[in-house]
């Protein structure tokens, strides 16, 4: 995308005085300024004081010059006027300039600057950068910081050193996944369509091809967005579903970069898409990676993690399959997988989670690709 920018919206970091274009033009010439002084009736102080950007250029001193110099007294008004004109966009850049410090000082606690700036979304220069937070946030004033954190969702995130949760980089990037989101594209979004996504998805998981992409480019035609935005500091969250201008949204952290759970947290965002989104639009579920948080035993989370479950590996497959005899086996799972085309990555993490046995060595590969 070009931006068109317009010349009066540029500001130079410094204005030029005409008596500095006057200094050279002397300079090129080789006029002493005692002689110019006499020539044009002016003392050579007074000379020197416009020289010296102490005085500026009227239109009698104009006239001089044009008749001395040859240079068109419109020239030297100009220069004049533009000087002014300069003078008066960089002080007033500069009074912005002082404000927009002054107001970041005063939310610079309530945003993560360094994930921000490491994600490139800000610069460093408040005067840039204010506007972005505030559409980050979405908010118009400052102010509104405080609704923001008094928020019953993000309330629950105090900080714990159990949960080793900070709040800020918490809503930070919940907020710049949402911020993400607005900026996609994607068709519209019918419920109706689900039973084709899941088997489409699960496809795309059992392959494991250009997984990530594929993924995107399946819930692209289901019109559901998804951000894949990698997490900060103090923030174990998996995943956060919302909306985002009329279309159903997803946020994945990719904190464990194995395929199994890329799979469960996609299918739980995916739950809470079906299950909870539809019957509120201004929902937002954020999941941490805190299996005894208190959060975690909510109706919604159970419902989404069960829903996950199921449409993963068909229940009545896996009861049958959870039963038989050394399924814990690479082979029996490779068979398995082969029989219901789930990626064997998903079976042996289901094994694994149920039986809570995470010990022993696999040649089954976890890796997305």
């Amino acid at each position: 995308m070009h931006t068109t920018v317009k010349i009066n919206d540029l500001i130079p970091g410094e204005a030029t005085h005409p008596g500095e274009i006057l200094k050279d033009e002397l300079d090129t010439r080789r006029l002493s300024q005692t002689d110019f002084a006499k020539q044009i009736g002016y003392q050579k102080s007074q000379l020197n004081e416009i020289l010296s950007r102490k005085r500026g250029i009227n239109a009698d001193l104009a006239l001089l010059l044009q008749e001395t110099l040859k240079i068109d007294a419109e020239y030297w008004m100009n220069a004049q006027k533009m000087y002014e004109l300069d003078v008066a966009r960089i002080n007033k850049k500069n009074h912005q300039r002082l404000e927009a410090i002054t107001q970041w000082k005063m939310i610079e606690d309530y945003i993560p600057t360094k994930f921000f700036k490491a994600q490139g979304v800000i610069s460093g220069d408040p005067l840039e950068d204010i506007p972005t937070v505030k559409e980050i946030y979405k908010i118009t004033t400052f102010e509104e910081f405080g609704t923001i954190y008094a928020n019953g969702n993000y309330q629950r995130f105090r900080k714990s050193e159990k949960l080793s949760t900070d709040k800020i980089n918490l809503v930070g990037w919940v907020r710049l996944v949402e911020y993400r989101a607005d900026q996609l594209s994607v068709s519209k979004f019918d419920y109706k369509h689900k039973d084709d996504l899941i088997k489409e998805l699960n496809l795309a998981l059992y392959k494991n091809k250009n997984l990530m992409n594929k993924v995107s480019e399946v819930l692209k035609e289901a019109g559901i967005k998804i951000v894949y935005q990698e997490k900060y500091e103090k923030t174990p969250v998996d995943g956060v579903s919302l909306w985002s201008d009329g279309n159903p949204a997803i946020g994945m952290s990719l904190r464990h970069k194995r395929i199994d759970n890329f799979a469960f947290t996609l299918f739980h965002e995916l739950g809470h898409v079906y299950l909870h989104l539809l019957n509120d639009n201004k929902a937002e579920f954020i999941d941490l990676n805190a299996d005894d948080a208190d959060y975690k035993k909510t109706k919604e989370e159970k419902e989404a993690n069960e829903f996950a479950s199921e449409n993963l590996i068909n229940k009545a497959s896996w009861k049958d399959f959870s039963e038989s005899l050394n399924y814990r086996s690479d082979a029996a799972i490779k068979k398995f997988s082969s029989k219901v085309k789930v990626n064997p990555a998903i079976i042996r993490g289901r094994v694994c989670h149920e039986t809570k046995d995470y010990s022993g060595r696999t040649s089954i590969s976890y890796d997305v690709k």
